[in-house]
């Protein structure tokens, strides 16, 4: 007997929640009819009339025995339900596919609300640069005459008001892939927490600062998979590297190779601006 049968529609009979409700005075009705159509002496001309009694029978066997009745009920449960699962996550996936493809539309033809002051927060993210890769060139200095630096973050001015850096996300992309505007990287990180203001290079693609209204929204926002399924963003909060060995536990030489890391990086984000 094949093992994917259903022995419900050998036997001529409804299936699924139906069958699973039928009687044994249905079932043995069924077979009665469904044997004396198949029976072989009545299909002499047919050679596959002895196979298809014989999986006649087999399923009428399993049917009539009650344990064997219930575990091929079970069965055809979980595969009902295994399909119906399958068919609401290609509806949802659909769905994705559709609201991907009208957000992608929209933001074709919508004029950036942000590009009259865009060059200006360029500027300021030069600005804040600058000083970060000030910073990390002090910590190069010997760890016996390196200061300990304060474990308050320092602020800086920013459209007006102080900014303070651990609520800073450094968000980056690939540049060959497709691109992001600021309002959509606004959306995006508004799911985390209060977005106060983004900046991207106008120059180069790939490169943004997002400012968050505080702290939890940032750790919310890193280490989670963002942005287009085919051009991730990835995500980093804006943390000046210290150099204070009793502050992170560390060796001198560790957090020198720390601040080294840093270095590049920030020397890299200016090559690109």
């Amino acid at each position: 007997m094949e093992s994917g049968a259903d022995h419900y529609a050998v036997l001529g009979l409804p299936s699924g929640e139906e069958g699973a409700k039928l009687s044994l005075q249905d079932i043995n009705k069924g077979y009665r009819y469904k044997a004396r159509e198949l029976h072989p002496d009545k299909r002499p001309d047919d050679p596959k009339a002895h196979d298809n009694f014989q999986k006649l029978q087999a399923s009428y066997e399993i049917l009539k025995d009650d344990k064997a009745r219930k575990l091929f009920d079970d069965g055809l449960r979980v595969k009902r339900e295994k399909f119906k699962r399958q068919d609401q996550l290609d509806s949802k996936r659909q769905k994705m596919m559709s609201d991907l493809e009208r957000r992608e539309q929209q933001s074709s033809s919508r004029v950036d609300p942000q590009a009259d002051i865009e060059m200006e927060t360029i500027k300021k993210f030069r600005e804040e640069v600058a000083r970060i890769r000030a910073m990390a060139k002090a910590s190069k200095m010997p760890a016996a005459t390196t200061p300990p630096l304060k474990t308050e973050t320092p602020k800086e001015s920013f459209h007006g008001s102080d900014l303070d850096k651990e609520r800073v996300l450094k968000v980056s992309w690939e540049k060959m892939g497709r691109d992001y505007t600021i309002q959509e990287l606004r959306e995006i990180f508004e799911q985390f927490g209060q977005v106060e203001d983004v900046i991207r290079s106008s120059k180069k693609r790939g490169l943004a600062l997002v400012v968050m209204k505080s702290k939890d929204a940032v750790d919310a926002a890193v280490g989670n998979v963002l942005g287009d399924l085919s051009n991730p963003l990835l995500v980093k909060p804006l943390i000046v590297v210290t150099t204070n060995a009793e502050t992170t536990g560390g060796s001198a030489l560790d957090n020198l190779l720390d601040a080294a890391k840093f270095q590049a990086y920030e020397n890299s984000v200016m090559e690109k601006l």
